[in-house]
Parts: C-alpha cells; structure tokens; sequence
C-alpha cells in the first residue's frame, strides 16, 4: 500500500513530484485504471471539472503536466493512479509564437514552449465540416496544441511560396500550411 493520495489531490502531488519546470515522467508510469474523473477540456482549452472551469491557472498547469494520451484516450496518470478525461479537440492550445534564431517557438495556454522542428511538426488539416484549416503543432510525446487562429494569420503572413504551397521554415525544417488559394492565403 502506498501513502499516495488519490483522486484530484494525488494527481496533484504527483505533479509537484517535478523538479523545477521539468516534466513528471508519465511515460515511465503504468498504474492500474482507476475509471474516468469529470474533467473536460473544451475545445477553447477551458479545463471544466464537474462542469465548472477550473479557475486556477496554476492548477491548470499541475494537472497539464501528467496529462497522457493512450490508445484508448487522454489520462491524467500517477505513479498508482490513471484516470481518463475527455478531450473535446486536442488538449493544449497554442497562443503565441516568437521568430527567433533557431526558428519558430510557440507557447501554450499551459505555458509549454516548443520549438517548430521534426519533432515537433506543424501539421495543417483542413477540417471536414467547416473547409477551414486546421493547424497544429506537436507539443510533447503524443500531445498536441491547436495553433490559435490570430497565430496561424502570423504563419501565413511570413509564410513563402514554395512549389504551389505557402510554407514556414523552422530549426532547419519546412512545414506547408496549404495550397496558394486554398483559403490560407
């Protein structure tokens, strides 16, 4: 048996378990599933418990950094816990994006940054329903931000025309954000 707290105020501890800003290691934690806890992440990146927001940014933080996606959906995971939450899009959004020397650094409503390379591809989809594209970037192992649209408007902005397609270059790597006259021009 462990001393481990559990329910929201274990997942909590379990974050704090990070030194500094570092991340918790989710990816090396294989509890049991524990069944699903009320939280939602609307697809404007409001965090919801029992349908209320979470208020506290920090709080909102703390659950995001033991956030993980499985095959079966997105967890918040402990060392003894794993519960799933539901996601509405994708569980991060991306709200600014600096152009520095090694390339394109985008920051979350979170407070992740990350550097635009090939591990950590833009990726634009065109959404189904809406014919709107649908950009992303990855943030962290399977975890990806929506890139906010006033962000998106930068990138094509600085975007170049490159073999029919407008593209951005970052950290050595070239990202097509769509066709010239598809909507994104």
């Amino acid at each position: 048996m462990t001393d481990q707290p559990s329910g929201l105020a274990g997942i909590a501890a379990a974050a704090k378990q990070a030194p500094g800003r570092g991340l918790p290691p989710v990816h090396l934690w294989h509890p049991e599933h524990c069944g699903d806890i009320d939280i939602l992440i609307r697809a404007d990146g409001t965090w919801m418990h029992e349908g209320s927001p979470i208020g506290r940014k920090e709080l909102v933080r703390l659950f995001s950094t033991v956030l993980r996606l499985d095959p079966d959906g997105y967890h918040l995971v402990t060392p003894v816990e794993k519960m799933k939450i539901r996601v509405e899009d994708l569980p991060f959004r991306a709200v600014t994006m600096e152009q520095g020397e090694e390339g394109l650094t985008f920051t979350t409503d979170v407070g992740d940054e990350v550097l635009a390379d090939a591990e950590h591809p833009i990726v634009v989809e065109t959404d189904p329903v809406t014919g709107e594209p649908a950009p992303r970037i990855r943030v962290r192992a399977d975890l990806e931000a929506r890139i906010a649209r006033t962000v998106f408007y930068d990138l094509v902005e600085m975007a170049e025309v490159v073999d029919g397609r407008l593209t951005v270059s970052s950290a050595g790597q070239r990202f097509p954000l769509g066709p010239v006259g598809a909507g994104v021009e």
